[in-house]
């Protein structure tokens, strides 16, 4: 408790003072914040199929700037919150304070977490699939709490993130926090990369270890990233492992083609292979084609396949038609 209070009152105080440096030529103002994702599916398995139009997320909200320094934000997230019985419930996605000056940005409330942030962007589709940490849970995308960031040169940055550790869809008081330490080198302005280690205890404690690379040129892009997390769930010896790598090519002023590959794998607990994860283990291979018609709209038409290491299991094919419409 003492960490996230220390962070709040440096917060704090570097806002009374950018309040204070305000000039009167400053006119606040905002806008709103307005994002749609859409498909249309066929899936195929052991012979089978099924289609399906879906409405899978939407986003509602607000931005404001109250000075040059002082902005926030309030979004809501309205999806399918996995319970019987309920097809779209909202919930706070972020509720924050941002407060930049020069090198440094501070952000306290419902905030982006930052484990994971380098990597999504990079990926660039999220309203098709998340990011691997994103898809299998690693941490939320949004939490209570506190980050600090600070730019040390061109090529060097660090942050730091305390949040409650819950996620956005589950807020609670306890005394229980994540903690979260990010490196990220910029050697030069195409290649990217990053290093993000954090913890949580409860019963046990469980940490996790992001890397990444990636290289993004005029015409195309190329990533890879390795995620650890260890005592997954805070099961002591439960360890699951994550690799990611993804590409795009700039083909034409509003085409872009991508393909991405993912393994996840879990450890050996007492001697049995895959056992504690076996059910969501596998690969993942995906490919396809973004069209941009005009500003705010995106349509991409793509394959997505997934082969559980469960060899019980068949493997399922998938053709989307994906839509994002935001302004």
């Amino acid at each position: 408790m003492k960490r996230i209070g220390v962070l709040l009152m440096v917060m704090l105080s570097m806002i009374a003072l950018g309040q204070a440096q305000t000039t009167n030529e400053f006119k606040p103002s905002g806008k709103p914040v307005m994002r749609i994702y859409s498909n249309y599916h066929s899936t195929f398995s052991d012979g089978e199929s099924a289609s399906t139009f879906e409405l899978t997320r939407v986003y509602l909200g607000y931005q404001h700037q109250f000075s040059k320094e002082l902005s926030g934000a309030i979004v809501l997230d309205v999806a399918d919150p996995g319970v019987g019985g309920l097809e779209m419930t909202a919930f706070v996605k972020n509720a924050y304070l941002k407060y930049h000056t020069g090198n440094l940005t501070a952000n306290f409330g419902m905030i982006a977490t930052t484990q994971f942030k380098v990597q999504e962007n990079a990926w660039g589709y999220r309203y098709l699939y998340k990011s691997l940490q994103d898809e299998h849970k690693y941490n939320a995308s949004a939490d209570l709490g506190v980050s600090l960031a600070y730019q040390f040169s061109d090529v060097l940055s660090a942050d730091v993130i305390v949040a409650n550790g819950e996620g956005y869809k589950k807020v609670q008081a306890d005394s229980t926090f994540r903690t979260g330490f990010g490196v990220t080198l910029t050697p030069t302005k195409k290649l990217t990369g990053r290093v993000y280690y954090d913890f949580i205890s409860k019963e046990n404690t469980q940490s996790s270890l992001a890397t990444f690379i990636g290289y993004a040129a005029d015409k195309f892009s190329v990533n890879a990233e390795y995620n650890h997390q260890f005592n997954a769930g805070f099961k002591d010896g439960q360890d699951l492992n994550g690799v990611s790598f993804y590409g795009t090519w700039k083909a034409a002023s509003k085409i872009k083609v991508f393909a991405r590959y993912d393994q996840l794998y879990s450890n050996t607990v007492d001697g049995a292979a895959n056992d504690w994860n076996l059910g969501k283990d596998g690969q993942l291979v995906l490919a396809g084609l973004e069209f941009a018609p005009v500003k705010g709209v995106k349509l991409s038409p793509n394959f997505q396949g997934w082969s559980p290491a469960d060899s019980n299991k068949d493997f399922s094919a998938s053709v989307f038609l994906n839509c994002e419409i935001k302004f």
